[in-house]
């Protein structure tokens, strides 16, 4: 087996695990959830960074750079509020997110 099939054995392997973590997390979010006030606040946050994290590294990996990421998600942020999402209607959670980006990402 040569350098290429290595590598492209390992990215297979790595996409999977990938996935796998996903839906680790989001039973691990899903459990805290359920849970409520007994996990804490910590489980949480945990559960929501590393499915955030996770799902950084599964782009990257499948060739979607990080930048296009945060495109994508500021596209959609932006019809989100011309669309007047229900988040946005109820608590202007996406103006939120809108301010946090433009501030925190550059």
């Amino acid at each position: 087996m040569n350098n290429q099939d290595t590598d492209i054995t390992r990215n297979i392997k790595i996409v999977e695990f990938l996935k796998s973590e996903i839906l680790t997390t989001v039973a691990t979010l899903f459990q805290t959830l359920l849970k409520g006030a007994r996990a804490g606040q910590d489980g949480l946050i945990d559960a929501l960074a590393n499915l955030i994290l996770v799902t950084y590294l599964l782009g990257k990996r499948l060739g979607i750079g990080f930048s296009t990421i945060d495109t994508k998600i500021m596209e959609k942020l932006k019809i989100g509020l011309l669309e007047e999402h229900q988040a946005e209607k109820w608590y202007g959670d996406l103006t939120s997110l809108s301010d946090y980006y433009m501030n925190h990402k550059s």
